[in-house]
């Protein structure tokens, strides 16, 4: 059987988002492209000289990490041999705090969008905590109403999950329903009758951001912060917020804990202290 396919059956045996599946095989394909030969003949040299070569093309971390994962799931996983690629370790990446914004601003942010269908999408967003894909690919059978919950059926890592449909939310999409009538099964969909791409959103938040005389960099991934952020300020568990956010891990979560400015704020000084002494 040709790699290629092999490695497309295993990385959907294996759960990955349709996305991660094209860029490994994309990596791979370069890989195979650059000695001029099939993976299944190549062995650990040829894989080092590989990683030297990548290493001379000023590509960022995160991106040397998806082509590092793709070698080691082409040998590891369809090839069988994982000791070619057991030299391997992922390079890290500085880590940056993510952008938040206030309560306030968001609802600034989401009043400057005019189009009444993305301020929803983007309302959506914040008001879910949930990744751009899944927001688009969301159908009407998704909402229920009655239990105040949406049903997350494409999630990341194929993990679905459930997340909360507050009454104004429910009730906004309601609106929206009414008066858009998208094309089934959809909740948001594109001219064409097809799921909502999302590639609208950049340059709407964005220009949104700028009406609302917001300075920071605004993304529709920054929503999803700021739902996290602004739930921890309100006191909801971490273990609450890892579930609504699809997290597999709690690492992951406790980033937002730190960068709560309302629980930075609150923390005590022992500067403070110091006035409290005879």
């Amino acid at each position: 059987m040709q790699l290629r396919k092999r490695m497309m059956q295993d990385l959907e045996l294996a759960g990955h988002a349709p996305g991660t599946r094209s860029q490994y095989v994309s990596s791979i394909r370069d890989f195979a492209k650059h000695h001029g030969r099939c993976p299944s003949t190549l062995g650990q040299e040829e894989v080092r000289q590989w990683v030297e070569h990548l290493s001379t093309k000023g590509l960022s971390p995160q991106r040397l990490r998806v082509h590092y994962a793709a070698l080691r799931f082409v040998y590891g996983k369809t090839l069988g041999r994982p000791e070619v690629v057991s030299f391997l370790s992922s390079p890290k990446e500085r880590k940056r705090l993510p952008v938040v914004l206030s309560v306030e601003e968001v609802a600034r942010l989401l009043q400057q969008i005019c189009v009444f269908k993305h301020r929803v999408f983007c309302a959506t967003l914040y008001g879910t905590g949930l990744r751009l894909r899944e927001a688009c690919q969301i159908q009407t059978r998704d909402i229920d109403a009655g239990r105040g919950v949406i049903h997350v059926r494409n999630a990341k890592g194929g993990r679905e999950r459930l997340v909360g449909l507050k009454p104004s939310l429910r009730d906004l999409l309601r609106t929206y329903w009414l008066h858009e009538r998208p094309a089934a099964p959809w909740l948001f969909a594109s001219r064409t009758g097809k799921h909502f791409s999302g590639s609208p959103i950049s340059k709407a938040l964005a220009d949104a951001a700028k009406r609302a005389g917001i300075d920071k960099r605004v993304t529709a991934h920054t929503l999803r912060h700021c739902f996290a952020t602004h739930l921890i300020e309100e006191g909801t568990d971490l273990r609450v917020i890892q579930v609504l956010l699809g997290h597999a891990s709690i690492k992951t979560t406790t980033r937002y804990a730190q960068v709560s400015a309302g629980m930075i704020a609150k923390a005590k000084s022992p500067l403070e202290l110091l006035g409290t002494k005879g």
